[in-house]
């Protein structure tokens, strides 16, 4: 057999002897790849075809055993009524590297040391560098009575989930009346402001429908807050104070008993661990969220179970040659497609400069976007860094209600993220706001002097 092989001192105490087999003898036993990438989800189909670019796509493996990708930041208006399932659906093979190895599997084990992931078949795949991009997991069967509420009670439902996003605009259209609960888990959770976006748009057609008169509508968050950046939340407290909405603060859902149609909820200001007990007619769960299972078990997290990476450079703390993009990691910055996007640019210049040895020099500033729809044609679009500052991208007021950012979120954002991002072309707006603000950041962004 023919073979090439090359000794190399790998970032990371990795020392891996790299072997390319030509097709004159059988295929190796064991595959390896330059970079390898585990999960396709936004910021992993986007990375994955960036290096292909750059390397070659025979280069570039992806762990990933889903045949559809999901574009999931759409599910609360398909939630809403407002646009279909299908439209938020493509097949994984169209989105990944056309010359690149999909491994249609799951990882189950992450081995730094050796460089390598091992897959369900008990493959150990090798990598140069790996990035880590497996998203988070739902974690319904945290709550007592979840998920078997979903399969019997049909006013229960979620937009998290592709199945149960299904229920939840014909729960809003048969809502006849009373309690309708929507609920914040507490952990952290892919786009923080779906579960109050879907309460806007299901208070909205029920308002338009007649029906509002006769629904309580009750917002139980584990948070303390609406929204953690003061300046949208100022808003979003005018838009539930003006629609007559109650919010419940400190309020984590524990339980769900459909027979009774009850939801149990933790007071988490509580010393006792005292518990309230509210009967519902429409229930929306947001549910708890970690990482995977072989994430959360691996040498590559933190104390709180997510992939430890420096905040700025997206490299892991302790493996060199690791990086980790999007909700898996544990930068401190909104988990959303959005922010996966502006990750994706300095993963791959700070990457680039590993590979050749050189410098990182791209800085993560925690950028990312939350498009709040507050009804059918109302949107307040909010953009924001690690520290809480607006980094909007237009040179107009985001924190007010506008038609003109509904149409974002609803017809030019898709088209961005299925045209732009997953073929690793978009790497956020930062270039428009520089260009829209005269070079700047925008103006809340500048020294209180200025």
């Amino acid at each position: 057999m023919k073979s090439m092989k090359l000794l190399a001192v790998l970032p990371g105490n990795c020392i891996q002897s790299l072997s390319k087999n030509f097709s004159t003898g059988p295929a190796s036993l064991q595959r390896q790849f330059k970079i390898l990438v585990v999960g396709a989800g936004a910021g992993g189909c986007s990375v994955a075809n960036k290096f292909a670019h750059h390397v070659g796509g025979e280069k570039v493996g992806v762990i990933e055993p889903n045949d559809e990708h999901y574009y999931q930041p759409m599910w609360t208006l398909v939630g809403g009524g407002v646009k279909k399932l299908q439209d938020s659906v493509q097949k994984m093979s169209k989105l990944l590297p056309k010359k690149g190895t999909w491994m249609k599997t799951k990882a189950v084990a992450f081995d730094p040391e050796k460089c390598t992931v091992t897959t369900a078949e008990g493959e150990e795949v090798k990598y140069e560098y790996l990035i880590v991009a497996t998203g988070l997991q739902l974690n319904y069967n945290k709550i007592k009575g979840l998920p078997e509420a979903f399969d019997t009670d049909p006013t229960v439902c979620s937009n998290y989930d592709y199945n149960y996003v299904q229920k939840t605009w014909p729960a809003i259209q048969n809502f006849k009346g009373g309690n309708a609960i929507f609920t914040f888990p507490n952990t952290p959770i892919k786009c923080a402001g779906a579960p109050q976006k879907i309460m806007y748009l299901a208070e909205d057609w029920w308002r338009k429908n007649g029906m509002r008169e006769k629904a309580n509508i009750i917002f139980n968050s584990s948070l303390g807050v609406i929204f953690g950046v003061k300046k949208y939340a100022n808003s979003l407290n005018k838009v539930i104070e003006s629609r007559g909405m109650k919010i419940n603060y400190k309020r984590n859902l524990i339980e769900v008993r459909p027979e009774t149609r009850e939801a149990i909820f933790q007071n988490l200001d509580s010393p006792t661990g005292e518990t309230e007990t509210f009967k519902y007619e429409f229930l929306h769960v947001t549910p708890p969220m970690s990482t995977p299972d072989v994430v959360r078990d691996s040498p590559l997290v933190d104390a709180a179970g997510f992939v430890d990476v420096d905040k700025n450079t997206l490299q892991h703390k302790k493996y060199s040659n690791i990086f980790g993009i999007g909700d898996c990691t544990n930068a401190p910055t909104s988990k959303t497609a959005a922010a996966a996007a502006a990750q994706c640019g300095i993963l791959e210049t700070n990457l680039r400069a590993v590979m050749a040895n050189k410098p990182m020099t791209a800085q993560y500033d925690g950028y990312t976007s939350c498009p709040l729809i507050t009804a059918r044609g109302k949107c307040i679009l909010a953009e924001f860094d690690f520290d809480g500052n607006p980094l909007e991208t237009f040179p107009i007021n985001q924190g007010k209600e506008r038609m003109t950012m509904y149409h974002m979120k609803k017809d030019v954002m898709p088209q961005i993220y299925w045209h732009m991002m997953m073929n690793g072309h978009w790497n956020g707006p930062g270039v428009y706001r520089k260009l829209m603000h005269l070079g700047m950041d925008g103006p809340e962004k500048q020294p209180a002097s200025a």
